[in-house]
């Protein structure tokens, strides 16, 4: 099998702190791979090991077949770069900016303006191509700088948090032109914090969780492996969601989860009778519940009881 991204024991540490602490990754060509984890997680520095920016202290990793230590040039040659924020010159049109970085990656004054012309089209920007960019929304940037990456044809592109601080629109219609991409045979690695958004676009799913890839599968492959249902109980106003958790581990042997900062909290159940067991349980302890869900597993719901069982195996 033909690998894009592959990766072994990559480390890398500033100062005091091991931000990756022996990332393996095997990314097949023509994959869209997400890279999913909280902030702090190593996804930024593995991203920036990967296209060379950081020196692993560590470990190896080659692109495109070339490694990122010794063939540094060759690695810059066959990527693109996109990040959440547009690398634009907001003086200059649309137009005006993709014939630049056109002509910037060796492309005659001619074969710039006719490739500007194609990709403006091609992602809905021809009635804007001659504003200058200043004018235009978050969306409509991020669809500029997509295209001004794609302009050296690069085999791997990576996608570092691209539709942070977009709306659902625009967030939408950025997903069409990535799901392009890659019909077309462009290597994708996307890190985002939206797990819709990798449950949506991703052939297969790497979880990073201090420094190290904690699951990597499909997005069903990773719902599945939470085993059963998932439960979601809504506690009154008022109630302590971490003493809700404490009493589900004491009585049940469960690891719960407090759900972002609502009086929420989510437990995974391999069968509705034990669901029943956890809400009686609840009630005999004069916990207030204002309602509960039992649902199949989201990709959410896949990283809380990854991020859980990680938190208690380091613990121990």
């Amino acid at each position: 099998m033909a690998y894009a991204i592959e990766a072994q024991n990559l480390r890398k540490s500033f100062r005091m702190h091991e931000a990756v602490r022996g990332v393996d990754l095997s990314i097949r060509q023509g994959e869209l791979f997400a890279l999913l984890g909280p902030n702090g997680a190593g996804k930024t520095t593995t991203i920036h090991m990967l296209t060379t920016l950081l020196r692993p202290d560590a470990g190896s990793a080659r692109v495109c077949g070339h490694d990122v230590v010794e063939s540094p040039d060759e690695v810059r040659k066959r990527i693109s770069v996109t990040g959440q924020y547009a690398a634009l010159d907001e003086a200059l049109t649309g137009m005006q900016n993709l014939t630049l970085f056109a002509g910037l990656h060796g492309y005659s004054h001619k074969e710039a303006r006719t490739l500007a012309v194609e990709l403006i089209e091609s992602f809905g920007l021809a009635e804007a191509g001659s504003r200058t960019v200043g004018t235009y929304s978050g969306g409509m940037r991020r669809r500029l700088d997509l295209a001004a990456g794609i302009l050296s044809r690069p085999e791997v592109l990576f996608l570092d948090e691209p539709t942070t601080g977009l709306d659902p629109q625009s967030r939408h219609e950025l997903w069409e032109l990535v799901r392009r991409l890659v019909k077309q045979g462009t290597t994708v690695l996307l890190t985002t914090q939206y797990l819709e958004e990798a449950d949506q676009l991703a052939d297969r799913i790497g979880f990073i969780a201090e420094g190290r890839i904690i699951a990597v599968g499909t997005p069903g492959q990773l719902k599945a492996s939470t085993g059963g249902k998932m439960l979601t109980i809504r506690l009154v106003s008022g109630t302590d969601p971490a003493d809700v958790c404490r009493l589900l581990a004491s009585e049940h042997g469960l690891t719960a989860q407090p759900a972002g900062d609502e009086p929420i909290v989510k437990v995974a159940v391999q069968e509705t009778a034990l669901a029943h067991s956890v809400i009686g349980t609840l009630l005999r302890h004069a916990v207030t519940v204002d309602g509960f869900a039992l649902d199949e597993p989201s990709l959410d719901d896949v990283f809380f009881a990854l991020t859980a069982a990680h938190g208690k195996e380091a613990a121990s």
